[in-house]
């Protein structure tokens, strides 16, 4: 019986899916997002979250603490430098969880994870702005 087990096995022994999580939060704090199935994304959105609030706090046990999980050092210093910046006034959820396909070789139901500001999402609204304040004619020069 599983009375108060939390977590899904994912059909893996206790070692590897801890690697198996820690290698797709680095992933999706490198990334800003990524495409997995249902299940690890809804078990990483947690540690994700936790990595993130960590990166709020900015102490230096905090980030020893994230360099002990992740596995990657400049995911770290891109966590506490740019990743925490985006997200200081928001209290929690900080990734998305987006639907997109059945995998062809085992029906499984793909989605992708992804933080809820991303880098490229904040570029292109504020390209967009700059370019809606110009008007065509300024915009191409006159020979």
């Amino acid at each position: 019986m599983r009375h108060r087990k939390k977590g899904r096995q994912l059909g893996r022994q206790t070692k590897h899916r801890g690697a198996l999580f820690r290698n797709l939060v680095t992933s999706l704090l490198d990334h800003e997002r990524i495409e997995t199935t249902e299940a690890k994304a809804k078990e990483i959105r947690g540690f994700t979250d936790r990595m993130i609030t960590l990166g709020k706090e900015g102490t230096l046990p905090a980030r020893r603490r994230a360099l002990g999980f992740l596995r990657s050092k400049s995911v770290v210093s891109k966590l506490f430098d740019d990743v925490a910046a985006r997200f200081k006034d928001r209290p929690g959820g900080y990734t998305r969880i987006i639907k997109t396909r059945r995998r062809v070789g085992d029906a499984a139901d793909m989605v992708a994870i992804e933080l809820v500001a991303r880098q490229d999402t904040t570029v292109q609204k504020k390209s967009g702005a700059s370019q809606e304040q110009t008007s065509p004619a300024e915009a191409t020069p006159s020979t």
